[in-house]
């Protein structure tokens, strides 16, 4: 299977399932990277502890600090004691909350229950019914921090502004 394909379908899973924990998995949060494709997590009982991210997440999915992921208890692990089978996104945390499998201790660090949130999803559903977004919603991907973010805007006012100016021979 060539690269692309794998990306494919492990990107398609990833997107497209809903999966629930089975009883000896459990959800935990990421709270940093460790490098070597390790990633430190906490459960909702508070308890730290490395996990790995499996061959087939590697160069395809990446997760960051504050992402929550399901994983596989590895037995034999001293310092590694667990294994990510699944990452969880904004619409899987969603799911699991209405089935009330969302663990307790990570209901108040939702950002899904705050004010803020309410009032950008309203927005955005007023966008969507003015039509200015026919695009698919980008909010889940990664943001380059990094990076300048750059606001453009077409307002009437700038054409206007420059219509009404004279234009003199020396350019102002």
């Amino acid at each position: 299977m060539s690269q692309a394909t794998k990306r494919k379908h492990v990107v398609k899973e990833v997107l497209g399932d809903f999966v629930t924990p089975t009883e000896n998995q459990q959800i935990v949060k990421v709270v940093g990277s460790r490098g070597n494709n390790l990633h430190e997590a906490v459960t909702a009982q508070g308890e730290t502890f490395l996990v790995s991210m499996p061959t087939k997440f590697r160069k395809n999915i990446w997760i960051k600090r504050g992402d929550f992921v399901i994983v596989d208890p590895i037995e034999e692990g001293e310092k590694v004691k667990a294994e990510i089978s699944f990452i969880l996104y904004k619409d899987h945390i969603q799911n699991l909350q209405k089935q009330q499998l969302w663990p307790e201790g990570f209901t108040e660090k939702l950002p899904h229950n705050n004010e803020n949130t309410r009032q950008e999803d309203a927005e955005t559903k007023h966008e969507e019914e003015e039509g200015c977004s026919s695009e698919e919603d980008d909010s889940d991907l990664f943001v380059n921090t990094n990076r300048c973010n750059y606001q453009y805007s077409e307002s009437e006012e700038d054409d206007t502004d420059e219509e009404d100016k004279p234009v003199t021979e020396n350019g102002s």
